[in-house]
């Protein structure tokens, strides 16, 4: 994903295909495209009964993103990162260990506010972003492997995993690059804070530990300013 994004933008940025578009008070532009989440995970010390100490590690996944913005001023928007549900395989690792884990589908909406150094003018539209980000997670299910090392070990029969929901701060940036009348290139990239407290139950007890998440987020696809 990262790869295409570089790929994309220096296509474009070589073809010159600079068409006329100003982003101005009022505007609002709809961003359709590929987002992918790529986890930069970590967690406290995991210790499952009978397990070396572990970590997590937690899958990349990409979706379809609809990302609307409005322009407050000709400088100023305001944006929500919006996707279809992203899917994270979780593994543990450590001491030689690695156990597919589990699974979690997770919805990452982010508000933020962005600056348009451009805004008004015609051509490029690059930005830069903050805002805070609400992760839900939900349809968390454990993995068969992990299932039957634990009934193996301590003659657990049931497991299960809950993850918290999170909020966390998020900074981006971004550049909408015209190929037609009100059409874009739209490129763009977040680095979420996102930090849950995880809880896998068992028949003999829980452990319970924090995982962070803290995924780059990469966005290729069109913009549309109405």
């Amino acid at each position: 994903m990262k790869k295409a994004l570089t790929i994309a933008l220096a296509a474009t940025l070589v073809g010159g295909t600079m068409m006329a578009q100003a982003y101005e008070k009022g505007d609002f532009v709809l961003r359709l495209g590929a987002v992918n989440v790529d986890p930069d995970s970590d967690s406290s010390d995991i210790n499952l009964p009978g397990v070396p100490t572990l970590h997590t590690e937690v899958g990349d996944d990409t979706q379809f993103g609809v990302i609307p913005m409005y322009m407050v001023t000709d400088t100023v928007g305001i944006e929500l990162l919006a996707a279809t549900p992203f899917e994270h395989d979780i593994t543990l690792n450590g001491h030689g260990v690695n156990l597919n884990a589990a699974s979690t589908k997770q919805l990452p909406p982010t508000i933020s506010a962005q600056w348009y150094p451009r805004g008004g003018k015609e051509g490029w539209q690059p930005f830069l972003g903050v805002g805070v980000n609400y992760t839900a997670f939900f349809d968390e299910e454990t993995d068969k492997q992990l299932d039957d090392t634990l009934n193996t070990i301590i003659g657990s029969t049931k497991t299960s995993l809950d993850l918290k929901n999170s909020f966390g701060l998020a900074a981006q940036a971004g550049m909408d690059i015209p190929f037609a009348k009100n059409w874009a290139l739209s490129l763009a990239v977040w680095y979420i804070d996102i930090e849950t407290n995880a809880t896998v139950s068992t028949d003999v007890g829980d452990v319970r530990f924090k995982t962070q998440i803290d995924p780059f987020v990469y966005h290729v696809g069109i913009a549309h300013r109405f």
